[in-house]
């Protein structure tokens, strides 16, 4: 079994070796690939969704009501007037069948949706499990990122 993984490494530096592309067009591509990642992008609305079953546990409640502070803690206007939408939903209920498909929840998760020029774009933000126990970085990195989604930045 060692003798196979080590295999496999050797053919992968291999074929690294052979490409022809040398440490600085290696860099340059990246760039390049990150620059046009970063290209800003008109944004219409930001959904953010705590998707949750019928019983939750002490971290799934903490995943909604920290996105839900923080939202209204630092996006009031942003959730006046409609460009950020929040909510609680129950994937168990028949009424919310539709926008977990939509999603592609399957459990208890934070989702956000950007509506921009281009069409909807979804992600599922699984950083946020890890700072449950420190309300103030994870309101701090949320609040982050929904900055970012808001103008149109998805790194």
């Amino acid at each position: 079994m060692k003798q196979t993984h080590w295999l496999v490494i050797i053919f992968i530096c291999g074929i690294l070796l052979t490409s022809g592309c040398t440490k600085n067009e290696a860099n340059n591509s990246l760039k390049n690939n990150v620059v046009n990642q970063t290209k800003l992008s008109k944004v219409e609305k930001v959904e953010v969704y705590h998707f949750h079953g019928h019983s939750q546990c002490s971290s799934c409640i903490a995943i909604g009501k920290y996105a839900e502070e923080t939202i209204n803690t630092y996006f009031t206007d942003e959730l006046k007037s409609g460009k950020i939408v929040f909510a609680h939903v129950n994937i168990q209920l028949p009424e919310n069948e539709e926008l977990a498909k939509k999603y592609g929840v399957t459990g208890s998760s934070l989702w956000m949706g950007v509506y921009d020029e281009n069409g909807f774009h979804k992600e599922e933000n699984i950083n946020v499990w890890y700072k449950i126990n420190n309300k103030k970085g994870y309101m701090d990195y949320l609040k982050e990122v929904l900055t970012k989604r808001l103008n149109g930045d998805y790194t």
